[in-house]
């Protein structure tokens, strides 16, 4: 019931709203047909329910209303043609939005009638309808450009930036000092020597930074939201007018256009194949870096803010929307693959692998997006066929990196006995690669052949077990040991080489140690390196205190102070002091950049040599005593000798001038 007297309610309401209007029209019989119309147009305006009583104005309907009716839309059209010189102003799509609505009400209008009329093929009317509908598209799509023009939001670089949130994984690459010791006042040495097979620009990058990662918050609006509403009408009319390419073709030209200065805004170039292999690596090295933050700006962000702007505007028009989005993103995706080819397929050089790498890994993730969004096969195909590339190129450049520490000679040997360039270069590297260790371990395995698995399960070892970059690294590691040794022999003093050796694979084990290789390697690992390091220090002791340990036994001298001959004696001791200031005056110039390692090898020595000392001035102190001129050759206690010790491995050379009296 109570429905029942709603429905007559708003049916007396519609009514008296109806006779009303007949009211003012019939006030305005005595006027001029054109001033009628511009009424009715004005009250259809206001109420949708008096878009259909233009037929009140001659009252006879039929096929003289719906001429009428075309005239009135007509007339509003017309007013608007693009042609005449006093229509060149935009339409106001602004504050209450009359002339748009007025305009856009006079298009729906006509197109309206058109569905009518083709019923009866009304053959004059529907050629002036077609006419009309020609003029308001050609308005319409100056209004489409402008107002996308004139809504398009740039890229706010600065804001962008700071909802990025930077970490990095810094690791000293070549040249760069590295802490070994327990306090860092030990660690002051410089790289001595030259490493000659890595370019300087290796030594002056001291850092790979991994790059930046996407605030997951972030956005973009590319269209000021306001307009997207007089996008959608526009788009509308004109895709129902049949207009579609047209509407197509000025959306995508201004979107596009607006993405190409995005672009700008990111540093990304237009750059031919050819020009990118030019460009020296310094230069290449800060592209790259720009080129992988644009491509997460642009697939994560800008493309994604794209997609969702197509949808909103073309609203109800599947394939329309999809096209769109295709023309309007593929040359931007396309101009920042064009540069992955480049750097993929460019000279292949150590210091590009990481960020190579980084490229591969952001490509990967741009792809699967894309495989999402965009719906041109040329595009996607072309995406897959650059994250190949990138894929093999990683792997090249891995193995040129392989190759050049493999292949690293050098001539002279490192003064002072000190960590070798090759060794910061590579172990700093190679700290790096165990964190893009599931990136490279998913391009080695996909690229292992048979001939090397089998190799693999032939070995006694377990290198089958390790990942495909373990088994790298421990081949690599083990290549560079046999490298130091044969650099080990270039030393003319045989006890240097050896403190170079235990330098170098200390260097090596806190290196494996401080990091993931550790779980790599294992603990076997760590404990085979350590028992060569005793070794070497025994090597070291054999042939740098033989002579000294010599000086220091009672077969010349007769066993007993009594029986000593005096002479003999003198000249022992004689020898002691010479061979041990020699020492001094050499190895207080060596370096041992760990204090734990120079420590111990103090220590080392000192039971060695102190104890024998001791217990040869108890026996033989006093016969050598009593003899003439003995400053001259007893000079030090066993206490002076083990303050001595603490000198040496400093890597400041010093002499022992001090003449000293002998106090048993």
């Amino acid at each position: 019931m109570a429905t029942t007297t709603t429905t007559s309610i708003n049916t007396g309401g519609e009514d008296r709203v109806l006779a009303t209007a007949q009211q003012i029209v019939n006030s305005l019989n005595n006027t001029p047909k054109e001033v009628r119309q511009d009424m009715l147009l004005i009250l259809s305006s206001f109420d949708n329910r008096l878009s259909n009583i233009t037929s009140l104005i001659d009252g006879d309907g039929g096929s003289k209303s719906e001429e009428d009716r075309f005239a009135l839309a007509e007339k509003v059209i017309l007013r608007w043609d693009p042609s005449s010189e006093g229509s060149r102003r935009s339409l106001n799509w602004e504050d209450s939005g009359d002339e748009s609505n007025e305009y856009l009400s006079a298009i729906d209008e006509i197109l309206n009638l058109m569905d009518e009329l083709s019923v009866r093929s009304d053959s004059e009317i529907v050629d002036r309808a077609y006419s009309a509908i020609q003029h308001a598209m050609s308005r319409l799509e100056d209004e489409f450009r402008q107002v996308l023009i004139r809504n398009t939001v740039p890229l706010d670089a600065e804001r962008l930036y700071g909802s990025i949130r930077r970490f990095s994984l810094s690791f000293p690459v070549s040249g760069s000092r590295i802490i070994t010791g327990e306090d860092d006042d030990e660690d002051d040495d410089e790289d001595g020597g030259e490493f000659e097979s890595f370019s300087e620009d290796d030594r002056s990058s001291r850092f790979h930074e991994r790059g930046p990662s996407l605030d997951d918050n972030a956005s973009v609006d590319l269209i000021d939201p306001k307009a997207v509403d007089e996008l959608r009408e526009i788009a509308t009319r004109m895709i129902r007018s049949g207009f579609e390419k047209e509407c197509i073709q000025v959306y995508s030209t201004v979107r596009r256009d607006a993405l190409d200065e995005c672009l700008v805004i990111l540093g990304i170039e237009k750059l031919s194949i050819e020009e990118v292999q030019k460009i020296e690596w310094n230069s290449l090295d800060e592209k790259m870096k720009k080129w992988i933050q644009a491509v997460k700006i642009v697939v994560r962000l800008i493309l994604s803010g794209e997609k969702s702007l197509c949808d909103q505007i073309f609203c109800g028009a599947d394939e329309t929307k999809e096209i769109c989005f295709n023309e309007t993103v593929k040359g931007s995706v396309m101009q920042l693959l064009n540069f992955g080819e480049a750097v993929a397929i460019g000279r292949r050089s150590p210091e590009k692998l990481f960020r190579i790498l980084d490229m591969y890994d952001v490509m990967a993730e741009a792809l699967a997006r894309l495989e999402v969004l965009v719906t041109d096969d040329v595009v996607i195909n072309e995406a897959r066929d650059v994250l190949s590339k990138l894929g093999e190129a990683a792997c090249g450049t891995f193995a040129e990196f392989e190759n050049a520490v493999q292949s690293e000679t050098l001539k002279e040997p490192m003064q002072s006995g000190e960590i070798h360039p090759l060794m910061r270069y590579v172990m700093d590297n190679v700290k790096l690669i165990v964190d893009y260790s599931d990136t490279l371990n998913f391009l080695l395995e996909i690229r292992e052949d048979d001939d090397q698995l089998e190799t693999l399960r032939n070995d006694d070892s377990d290198s089958l077990k390790l990942t495909p970059v373990a088994r790298r690294l421990l081949v690599l590691i083990t290549s560079l040991h046999s490298n130091l040794e044969e650099k080990s022999k270039l030393y003319e003093d045989g006890p240097l080489r050896y403190i170079f050796l235990m330098n170098n694979i200390l260097y090596v084990v806190q290196k494996v140690k401080d990091s993931d290789l550790g779980g790599l390697f294992g603990n076997n690992w760590v404990r085979e390196r350590r028992g060569q390091m005793r070794i070497y220090a025994w090597n070291y002791f054999w042939a740098s205190w033989t002579k000294v340990s010599h000086c220091l036994k009672d077969d010349e001298i007769g066993g007993s102070s009594s029986n000593a001959s005096r002479v003999a004696l003198e000249e022992k001791i004689k020898n002691f002091n010479a061979y041990f200031e020699e020492i001094y005056r050499v190895q207080t110039a060596w370096k041992v950049p760990d204090a734990k390692l120079r420590k111990e090898l103090r220590i080392f020595i000192s039971k060695k040599v102190i104890p024998d000392y001791r217990s040869f001035m108890g026996r033989f102190g006093n016969q050598a005593e009593s003899g003439r001129h003995t400053g001259n050759y007893m000079k030090y206690t066993a206490d002076d000798l083990e303050n001595y010790l603490l000198d040496l491995f400093e890597g400041s050379p010093r002499v022992l001038h001090e003449e000293k009296k002998y106090i048993g």
